[in-house]
């Protein structure tokens, strides 16, 4: 029975990871939980789970869950910081890691899971986005597993032939069509986007998610960003990679072939899908989806992204054409810049202004350590504060 660490346990991919464990006990243990801050949903997920281990990202919110769960009678050893989460990621009996820690402090701990060669569930865009040739490099020299988790590159993975090691041309395929739903704002007027404000941008249409990624989504940077991780996955480049608007969110994403073939993965929008898909793989087990409903449905609609609309879509896939630490110059100014909006210190289109001038004034270098990715990724967060100073002053 595999041992599961769930890095990021109260968002709502580790939410949705728990509730396809809770159809399975007796296929999966739930080793480790973390959390950022929220230390009463980790608490009453600890109670349920009885974990080993429960990690929180400062001392202070450690204590207070320990308070809480000896004051429950329960045995969990609970741990604190980044070591704490590299700890139970590469722990002797963790087998699966589900890396579902949103933004950029999730690179050292899946990095580290990849390392110990375990079975890493990504659900963090940012490991592949800052250290993509570093982190694919850990996996195939520690014969660890990787197996994506965001709807759309699992979709990719499902459709794609069983071995592509020896590249896509060779595989017969042609090109790797990527779905976006265009968030809530596809349709709304150009010149009132300056005006939209967080609860707008939060309010998707078709996904139940978290602010920073609902941000994400409404900028379409989510889908840039997914462009520059399917790179990696799949040994490819931007150039092979087309993004379709697909406001139903029904065809997840689609693969191309050489003979004129589609193949496309299609389900619910819900992530519960891609979650049991990676966790069984490769077998395949109930996930309690809801059954599609092609009758109800009716229609499938397709647009071509409009880059005035979305322009951090165009600066994502000219980051990744750059090289080297551009992509994680791009991630970081854009974590700053979407912070800065939610915060109300910035509007809606300054966040791909921002991202803009950082990538134009932040030199980016060959990302051959992690010293020198972090050292950029720092330089790009001090400059884009400093970006939002200025506007909100």
């Amino acid at each position: 029975m595999p041992n599961v660490t769930i890095l990021g346990a109260t968002g709502s991919i580790g939410v949705n990871t728990l509730d396809v464990i809770s159809q399975h006990q007796d296929r999966y243990k739930v080793f480790a939980l973390t959390a950022n801050s929220n230390v009463e949903v980790l608490a009453k997920q600890c109670i349920e789970w009885n974990p080993k281990y429960a990690v929180m990202a400062d001392e202070a919110s450690a204590d207070q869950l320990e308070q809480r769960l000896r004051a429950q009678g329960v045995g969990t050893e609970v741990l604190a910081g980044l070591a704490g989460h590299e700890y139970v990621a590469r722990h002797a009996e963790t087998d699966y890691v589900m890396a579902a820690i949103v933004g950029a402090a999730g690179l050292l701990p899946t990095l580290a899971a990849a390392r110990a060669g375990k079975r890493v569930l990504l659900a963090n865009k940012e490991a592949l986005v800052m250290s993509g040739r570093l982190f694919m490099d850990a996996i195939r020299d520690h014969h660890a597993e990787l197996l994506p988790i965001d709807s759309e590159h699992n979709a990719i993975f499902q459709c794609m032939p069983a071995d592509i090691s020896k590249g896509l041309e060779k595989s017969g395929v042609k090109r790797i069509l990527i779905t976006a739903s265009g968030g809530p704002f596809r349709t709304t007027p150009l010149h009132e986007l300056s005006n939209m404000n967080p609860s707008q941008a939060c309010a998707h249409p078709n996904w139940d998610m978290g602010r920073k990624i609902s941000v994400d989504s409404a900028t379409m940077m989510n889908k840039g960003l997914e462009v520059i991780e399917a790179c990696w996955l799949f040994n490819t480049t931007p150039e092979n990679i087309q993004v379709v608007l697909h406001p139903q969110s029904i065809i997840h994403s689609m693969v191309e072939y050489a003979d004129g073939s589609v193949l496309a993965q299609l389900s619910n929008p819900d992530m519960r899908t891609p979650i049991a898909y990676a966790l069984a793989w490769p077998e395949r087990i109930e996930a309690g989806v809801e059954q599609l409903d092609l009758f109800e449905i009716a229609r499938l609609d397709f647009e071509r992204p409009d880059y005035q609309r979305f322009p951090c879509l165009k600066l994502a896939q000219e980051a990744m054409q750059s090289g080297g630490t551009a992509t994680a110059i791009l991630n970081a100014a854009n974590e700053i810049a979407v912070q800065g909006f939610l915060d109300g210190h910035i509007r809606f289109t300054d966040i791909a202004r921002i991202v803009e001038t950082t990538l134009e004034q932040v030199s980016h270098h060959e990302a051959s350590n992690l010293e020198i990715i972090l050292t950029d990724d720092g330089a790009a967060r001090e400059f884009s504060i400093h970006q939002i100073r200025e506007l909100a002053a």
